[in-house]
């Protein structure tokens, strides 16, 4: 007899839940039609600002330096080539 209680109860209550997330809704008035783009804004300085400063203590802390020796080092590496067909490779092709 508890279990029937307690599933029936636990029914009742999530039938019941989604009419309580409705009554938050906000009225539609002037001011809530720029509530989404207050937060988008929002967002976007604070991320923003925040890589700016994290731009600025990479350029401080000596992380663009030498850039063109740093784009040349995966040039150096050997790794077998997965992209080219074998029949390219023919000496035939490149004559």
């Amino acid at each position: 007899m508890r279990r029937a209680v307690a599933f029936a109860s636990a029914v009742v209550i999530a039938l019941a839940l989604p009419a309580a997330a409705l009554a938050h809704d906000q009225p539609e008035n002037a001011q809530s039609k720029w509530v989404m783009a207050d937060w988008i804004l929002d967002t976007f300085f604070i991320f923003s600002g925040l890589a700016l400063v994290v731009f600025l203590v990479a350029w401080k802390l000596g992380h663009f330096q030498d850039l063109e020796q740093a784009a040349s080092i995966p040039l150096y590496v050997e790794e077998e080539d997965y992209y080219t067909p074998e029949w390219a490779l023919d000496e035939e092709e490149w004559r």
